[in-house]
């Protein structure tokens, strides 16, 4: 094989399966290890892809979002259904957690329409709108203030998360791989959503389509942590396969 038809290979090979290592790579394509290194390198020179410790990656990265009020009206319909699709997996007098976002605040209509139910969350946006419903026990969780998006986040948020236990925690993610699991572009916002995670029987992953197949900076969850993902109707065929090969149950709404 020319050296420039297997560079091609190994970078359509790499798209394909967004990581891979360089034995993996070398054992696909019958070419010692070393040759494999020098056509990562040649690649990653071109910048067609990212070289990770003992392997190589292309994905798409998130390093920010955008203000909040942006994000509050972006994919509003689609939140709104995600948030009414959350509903069917809220039973009367479950314990849940919401995680702070502007997805899971749709999570709200569907708890309204549940008996006898306790959420924690870190937004107080959340609490806020369940503050009139008598049947509903709201907790808050404390911490530091974000005033643009109302949540709640720090020391105080982690303590109060670590003594619980619930049925589920509904979190919302900047960034989902079916790999890499979840991560974050802020360090600050992780230890909570670990926790929420660790706090909870079965973890839902609200997020649209544009969510998944990314990756950020800091590790939030192993994709084996996950239970559900509940997405949008254009997540792509491969995306949904990839995920639900590794037992994740994708609803697309």
């Amino acid at each position: 094989m020319l050296i420039l038809d297997r560079q091609n290979k190994v970078l359509t090979f790499v798209k394909k399966n967004r990581v891979a290592t360089v034995a993996e790579l070398a054992e696909h394509f019958k070419v010692h290890e070393a040759t494999i290194r020098r056509d990562l390198s040649l690649l990653e020179k071109e910048g067609k892809l990212r070289r990770t410790h003992g392997g190589v990656m292309i994905e798409d990265e998130v390093h920010s979002e955008p203000p909040f009020q942006e994000r509050e009206s972006a994919q509003y319909d689609a939140k709104k259904r995600m948030g009414e699709h959350s509903g069917d997996f809220i039973n009367d007098g479950d314990n849940i957690i919401l995680d702070s976002g502007t997805t899971t605040v749709h999570i709200v209509e569907a708890v309204l329409k549940k008996k006898n139910i306790t959420v924690i969350t870190n937004d107080i946006n959340i609490a806020a709108k369940l503050r009139s419903s008598p049947q509903t026990k709201v907790i808050v969780t404390g911490g530091n203030l974000f005033p643009e998006s109302y949540m709640l986040n720090g020391l105080i948020t982690d303590q109060a998360l670590s003594e619980l236990y619930v049925h589920t925690a509904f979190i919302g993610t900047p960034a989902f791989h079916h790999q890499l699991g979840l991560s974050h572009f802020d360090d600050y916002l992780v230890s909570a959503k670990r926790s929420m995670i660790q706090s909870a029987k079965k973890v839902i992953v609200v997020a649209d389509h544009t969510k998944i197949g990314k990756v950020s900076l800091y590790k939030v969850a192993e994709v084996k942590e996950i239970d559900t993902l509940i997405t949008t109707c254009q997540l792509d065929d491969e995306q949904k396969k990839y995920l639900t090969d590794l037992n994740i149950d994708v609803h697309m709404v």
